[in-house]
């Protein structure tokens, strides 16, 4: 008999525990405030067209000795370098200013105390840097152009055939020098290595707040917080589309809010982190509390995505009325890990999310990923609830690959409508899989999408 759409029901699943958590990480997420003052960088010489990185660094320290205030960046494009953020600064763009980065890695020397995907070492500077300040901003109606393209930074990381990325040698000698407990001040690299910069990385900082700017051509990933408090990313709108360029990547922070920004991105649209392997370990620092709502993702691998750098855990991260929607959108939500990264992820809450299309599903996790089971620290994933899930078209709802050593448990889709599902779902390795009042419209009439269980599932 043809069948023309699934409906799951399922008892007592109605209420959405966890989102009265939202109201108190809400309640300890406060926007910094900064003195009536203003530094203009022409004040300080700078010129549009010209290198300004001077003038910049001058404005910013004068309004860092003042007590802060706000440096502004006028209406033109003015060339940069490295730009280090100070305490109560607000570097402000006014509207029609572009800061435009040079691509010169010698712009971004000397070396700085940093993370390279999740794992400490000294290397080049972020575009915008800062470290151990409180109360730093960037904001405004202008653009931040990171000049990045196939022929400069993208280039290190792109596949050359059958040799490695110029970056894969140094890549795999930091995760090295990571798992043996090199001393972070001895992991240099910079010139004449390949590890890409950042495009705004704040290190233990507190009260961060990046604003209504637009973001093109990043040289990796966009917006980087690792080990911060108090992180707000409102309004912003990234475009870029290299080699690993996330749009929002928080790592090992806490209270943290990304709120109406729009991504389109050529990796995850954000991407929750808590640092890799042993080194993440060393510093045992969880990714916690973090509220994503009203945000557009366009394109990217997925809107949200934990891991892979998952070893010190993750707890307590709300999605709540979002759109996703775009043919190179492949997930809504996104989790991995393996047995060299290990960590717990628990309490992920997903609700009223109107999807029009993603190419793959509405939930990955990815416990193969790279290392797979090769490692003594099996992940753990539990407690990831949906809810009001609305979606015109995706291939699959659930896509999980786990090994019998890791845990995935109690995953629960409710009250969703789901159409356009081509498979029935890939589920190996889980337990406590619920759907409440899901209603489940095949692309094709007639075929059957009763959900495939694999070793150790319950639906």
């Amino acid at each position: 008999m043809a069948l023309a759409a699934i409906s799951l029901f399922s008892s007592g699943l109605t209420a959405q525990p966890g989102w009265d958590q939202a109201g108190g990480i809400m309640a300890c997420i406060r926007t910094p405030e900064f003195p009536a003052r203003e530094f203009a960088i022409t004040h300080y010489g700078a010129k549009p067209g010209e290198d300004c990185t001077a003038a910049i660094h001058a404005a910013i320290t004068a309004c860092h000795d003042a007590g802060g205030g706000r440096v502004v960046v006028p209406s033109g494009i003015f060339l940069t370098g490295a730009i280090r953020l100070l305490s109560n600064v607000d570097l402000h763009l006014a509207d029609g200013a572009t800061l435009k980065f040079s691509t010169d890695p010698n712009a971004y020397l000397p070396v700085v105390a940093t993370r390279w995907e999740s794992t400490e070492c000294m290397n080049y500077s972020a575009l915008i840097y800062a470290f151990g300040e409180e109360n730093i901003a960037v904001t405004g109606s202008g653009t931040l152009d990171g000049s990045a393209n196939a022929s400069n930074w993208w280039a290190w990381a792109a596949n050359r055939g059958d040799e490695p990325s110029l970056a894969a040698p140094d890549a795999a000698a930091l995760v090295r020098m990571g798992d043996q407990n090199v001393p972070v001040a001895s992991r240099v690299f910079g010139a004449g290595h390949y590890l890409r910069p950042n495009f705004f990385q704040a290190i233990r900082c507190r009260n961060v707040l990046v604003s209504d700017v637009t973001i093109v051509n990043s040289p990796m990933w966009e917006l980087n917080p690792v080990l911060c408090t108090n992180v707000i990313a409102r309004g912003v709108k990234i475009s870029s589309h290299g080699v690993n360029n996330d749009g929002f990547d928080p790592e090992s922070c806490r209270d943290v809010l990304v709120d109406n920004c729009t991504f389109d991105t050529g990796d995850d649209c954000i991407a929750i982190k808590s640092g890799r392997n042993n080194d993440g370990r060393r510093i045992a620092a969880r990714m916690e509390n973090m509220i994503v709502r009203g945000c557009h993702m366009n394109g990217g691998h997925a809107g949200v995505a934990i891991g892979s750098e998952t070893s010190a855990g993750c707890r307590n991260i709300f999605v709540e009325d979002c759109q996703m929607n775009s043919p190179i959108l492949d997930r809504v939500l996104r989790i991995k890990s393996n047995a060299a990264r290990g960590g717990t992820i628990e309490g992920i809450y997903v609700r009223n999310i109107d999807v029009g299309q993603v190419a793959e599903a509405i939930l990955t996790v990815d416990f193969l990923y790279e290392e797979g089971p090769k490692g003594n620290f099996p992940p753990v994933l539990r407690h990831v609830r949906f809810d009001h899930i609305t979606c015109s078209h995706c291939p699959r709802v659930l896509w999980i690959q786990n090994f019998r050593a890791a845990t995935v448990d109690d995953i629960v889709l409710a009250d969703s409508t789901l159409k356009g599902v081509q498979f029935p779902d890939l589920v190996v390795q889980a337990s406590k899989i619920e759907f409440d009042h899901v209603n489940i419209l095949p692309a094709v009439v007639g075929r059957s999408l009763h959900s495939r269980k694999g070793p150790g599932v319950d639906h």
